[in-house]
C-alpha cells in the first residue's frame, strides 16, 4: 500500500503532522548525535546519514513511511536519495529544523 503520492511535497511542518496520521510513519532525523541533541522533532529516529545503511536493521519493512529531516534539507535529500536505492518506496524528504515552526523536543 502507499501512503504517499509520486507527487506529494511535505515542508517540515506538515511532515511532522503526516507522521502522526500515517499508520507505521517514521520521522527520520539523520543530523549527527550532536545535533539531534540540540534539538530534534519529538518521536523522531536518529540514524546519522554517514550511518544510513543502519536503517535495514532498525527498519528492515521497506514499504514503511518515512519522512526525512536534518538542518536544512541538504543531507535529507542526500538521504532520500539513497534510502530509495535501498529499496525503500515510501520516503520523503521534508526538509531542515531551521524551517521548523514548531517546538523542538532536548
Amino acid at each position: 500500500m502507499y501512503f504517499f503520492k509520486t507527487t506529494d511535497q511535505f515542508t517540515i511542518d506538515e511532515g511532522e503532522k503526516a507522521a502522526q496520521r500515517i499508520p507505521g510513519a517514521v520521522l527520520l532525523d539523520v543530523r549527527t548525535p550532536e545535533e539531534y541533541g540540540q534539538g530534534h522533532l519529538a518521536s523522531a529516529m536518529l540514524i546519522p546519514l554517514d550511518s544510513l545503511q543502519n536503517i535495514l536493521i532498525e527498519i528492515p519493512e521497506k514499504s514503511t513511511p518515512l519522512l526525512v529531516y536534518c538542518r536544512s534539507g541538504r543531507r535529507s535529500g542526500i538521504a532520500a536519495t539513497r534510502l530509495g536505492q535501498l529499496g525503500y518506496s515510501q520516503v520523503r524528504n521534508i526538509g531542515g529544523v531551521l524551517d521548523y515552526h514548531g517546538t523542538l523536543v532536548k
